[in-house]
C-alpha cells in the first residue's frame, strides 16, 4: 500500500514536470507574439510604380434566353495609378466600352443571345504605387472651385442635409481648417464606429439610415461612405475610390491585402479628401477599423492600440499600393438595365438574364473569378 502511495506521487512529480515543460514554450511564443504585435509597422511612401495584370472571368450560371453582364473597368490615371490598357474576350454577340456621363466611370456591357454559356473575360493591366502625404511640405493641387464642386454634391445614400449636416457641424465645432475638419472626422469614425463582418460585400453606403439608428457599423461602403459624407457636409471636397486589392500587403498586415489567385470578395472602396494646401489627399478610416476588429484573434477596441496605431497614422494621408482603383462614381445608371437600373456604386461585375438581376454577393448564383499577378 505504501509502496502505491510513493509509486503515485512519483508519477504526479513527473506529470507536474511534463506540463510545465510544455508550458514553457508555448508562455515563450506568447511573449514572442506580443513583441512582434508591437513591432508592427505600416508606412507606405511614394516610390516606384508596379505593374499588375488583373482578370476577370466570368461564367454566368443558369442562364436561359438574352443576358446582359457589365463589367467595371479601371479607368483611373493619377499620381497614384496609371491605367495601360483594358481588353476583353468571350461569346457574347456584342461587348462595348462605355463611361458613365456624370463621374467618368467606365464599364463593359457585354450582351449574350443565350445561344451558349454566356462566358466573358476582361483583362486590365495598371501601375500603381504607394502613397504618404508629406504634411511639412505644400503644394497646388489644382483644382478650380468648378472642378471640385462635383465633389461637394449630395448623392442618393449621401444627403448632406438633416441629421449628416447636424452631425457634421457637431464633429468640427471650433475647428478652423479644413486639415482640423478633416482629423476631427477621421477620429470620430475610429472612436464611434466599428467593422461587422457579417455585412454582405462592402455594404451599401446608406450613410443617413446609419446616422437616423444610431447602427454605425458596417464595411468600406458604409464607413468610408459616411467619412465622404461627413467631409461634404462641412464644405471639404471629397470622394470614394472604388476598387479591388490586387497583392498582399507588404507590412504583413494579413486585412490589408488581397490574395491573388482568388480576389473575388476583395473589393474595396478607399476616400480622398481635397485640402487646400495638398490638394488630393489620400484616406481610409474603414481599413483602421478592419485591423482593429479582425486582424488578430481579440478584437482591439482602442485605435492607440499598437497593432493598430501604425495604421491609423500612415491611412491619415496616404495608403498602400496594392489595390486597384475604378472609378469615383455614385448613382452609376448600367446601359442596357431593364432590373437593376442603377446602381449606388460600381465595384461588383452585375448580370441580367431575360430581365431578372444576379446577386453579384451570391457565388452561388453569380459566379465569377478575379485573379491578379505582378508584370
Amino acid at each position: 500500500m505504501r509502496e502505491t502511495n510513493f509509486q503515485r506521487r512519483l508519477v504526479l512529480k513527473a506529470t507536474g514536470g511534463l506540463l510545465l515543460a510544455a508550458a514553457l514554450p508555448r508562455a515563450l511564443f506568447a511573449q514572442q507574439a506580443q513583441q512582434q504585435e508591437q513591432q508592427r509597422r505600416f508606412d507606405p511612401q511614394p516610390g516606384e510604380w508596379k505593374g499588375f495584370e488583373v482578370v476577370t472571368r466570368i461564367d454566368l450560371q443558369r442562364a436561359q434566353g438574352p443576358s446582359t453582364v457589365w463589367v467595371p473597368l479601371p479607368a483611373v490615371d493619377t499620381d497614384w495609378q496609371r491605367t495601360l490598357s483594358n481588353s476583353w474576350s468571350g461569346n457574347a454577340k456584342s461587348m462595348r466600352a462605355v463611361s458613365d456621363s456624370r463621374y467618368g466611370a467606365k464599364y463593359l456591357v457585354a450582351e449574350f443571345d443565350g445561344s451558349a454559356p454566356p462566358v466573358l473575360e476582361v483583362v486590365s493591366r495598371v501601375q500603381t504605387r504607394d502613397r504618404g502625404e508629406n504634411w511639412k511640405s505644400t503644394r497646388n493641387g489644382g483644382a478650380s472651385a468648378e472642378d471640385l464642386r462635383l465633389w461637394l454634391k449630395p448623392t442618393d445614400l449621401m444627403p448632406l442635409d438633416g441629421i449628416v449636416l447636424k452631425t457634421a457641424n457637431q464633429i468640427v465645432a471650433g475647428a478652423r481648417t479644413d486639415e482640423d475638419k478633416v482629423q476631427r472626422i477621421y477620429d470620430w469614425i475610429l472612436l464611434n464606429t466599428f467593422r461587422e463582418p457579417k455585412v454582405k460585400g462592402c455594404g451599401l453606403g446608406d450613410i443617413k439610415t446609419m446616422l437616423e439608428t444610431s447602427n454605425l457599423s458596417g464595411k468600406c461602403a458604409d464607413l468610408n461612405g459616411l467619412f465622404v459624407g461627413l467631409c461634404r457636409a462641412v464644405g471639404v471636397p471629397a470622394r470614394d475610390v472604388y476598387g479591388v486589392r490586387i497583392a498582399p500587403s507588404a507590412f504583413g498586415y494579413r486585412e490589408l491585402g488581397g490574395k491573388p489567385a482568388a480576389l473575388q470578395g476583395a473589393q474595396h472602396c478607399r476616400a480622398e479628401v481635397y485640402l487646400k494646401r495638398h490638394g488630393w489627399v489620400a484616406m481610409d478610416p474603414a481599413d483602421v477599423t478592419k485591423v482593429m476588429r479582425q486582424e488578430t484573434a481579440e478584437w482591439i477596441k482602442d485605435p492607440d492600440h499598437p497593432v493598430v496605431a501604425p495604421v491609423k497614422r500612415a491611412l491619415f494621408g496616404g495608403w498602400e499600393g496594392n489595390w486597384m482603383g475604378y472609378n469615383f462614381a455614385h448613382d452609376v445608371p448600367l446601359q442596357g438595365s431593364k432590373a437593376i437600373g442603377k446602381v449606388g456604386f460600381l465595384m461588383y461585375p452585375q448580370a441580367e438574364n431575360r430581365g431578372e438581376p444576379y446577386d453579384p454577393l451570391n457565388p452561388d448564383a453569380f459566379k465569377y473569378v478575379i485573379t491578379a499577378r505582378a508584370l
